[in-house]
This record gives C-alpha cells, sequence and structure tokens, in this order.
C-alpha cells in the first residue's frame, strides 16, 4: 500500500527532469503542505547559472513552491482534481538569501481559497531555517 504523502506528490504531472520536490513531508489535504528539494550539485542548469558561483535560480525556486501548492490543492478530498493544473500568475515575490548546491530547501504551501477553476495560495522556502522565498500564486485548472 502507498504511502498517502507520497501518492500525493506522485499525483505531479512534472517529469523527473523538471520536479522540485523530492518528498512531501506534511499534508493537511486541501489545505497546506511541507515538502523538501534538495539542490544537487550536478543539476544540468547550475552550469550556466552561474559559472564558479552555482545558485538555484529564482524562478525555479517559484517552481518549486508552485509544485507543492498545486499538489496540497490536487489532494483536497471535498473538490475533484483540477485537470491540466498550472501556474497563472505570481504575485509579491520575494527572494531573500541565495540557494546553492547541496542545501536542501523546505517548502510550504497553504492554500488560501478556490473560485471556479483558479487556486490562490502563498508558500515559502527556507535553508536551515533561513527564509530565502515568499510568494503569492495562482493556479488554474483548464
Amino acid at each position: 500500500m502507498h504511502h498517502p504523502l507520497a501518492e500525493a506528490l506522485s499525483a505531479l504531472p512534472h517529469g523527473p527532469e523538471f520536479r522540485f520536490l523530492d518528498e512531501l513531508t506534511m499534508l493537511e489535504p486541501g489545505q497546506a503542505g511541507t515538502g523538501r528539494y534538495r539542490l544537487r550539485p550536478d543539476a544540468p542548469f547550475l552550469r550556466g547559472h552561474f559559472p564558479g558561483q552555482p545558485l538555484m535560480p529564482g524562478v525555479l525556486l517559484i517552481e518549486a513552491a508552485a509544485q507543492l501548492a498545486g499538489t496540497v490543492a490536487q489532494s483536497d478530498p471535498r473538490q475533484p482534481p483540477l485537470p491540466g493544473l498550472k501556474l497563472a500568475a505570481v504575485r509579491n515575490a520575494k527572494f531573500l538569501d541565495a540557494v546553492r548546491p547541496g542545501d536542501e530547501l523546505v517548502i510550504q504551501a497553504q492554500i488560501l481559497g478556490r473560485i471556479g477553476r483558479l487556486i490562490q495560495a502563498v508558500a515559502s522556502a527556507s535553508v536551515a531555517e533561513r527564509l530565502v522565498l515568499r510568494v503569492e500564486l495562482t493556479l488554474s485548472g483548464d
């Protein structure tokens, strides 16, 4: 039998090359969740961002947060999963510190509300309890 956290994570449509969530560590279905992602030193995008001083791109931090928010939203037992759920809007994104190879991100997302096929969420990410990202997200289904 599958573990419910692993099962919720397996619903992500992204292929392994574009998955920025290694594991789900807490899930309140449809409400909130916490996940982890370790930035591997051999991640291909690090070679160009930036040579000699590799950093995780801010857009990928936002993507990790959106993947978690989508996982939380799609796990809501009161709502059928939305087909084709995608990131539709990003607001008030703040990058507070760099994420370097070997760092482990702890990502948190909370669903604020749903209106039809739109889902509002707020998310943050930390490395060693140091906040590195705060962002508001809108996800949209087909």
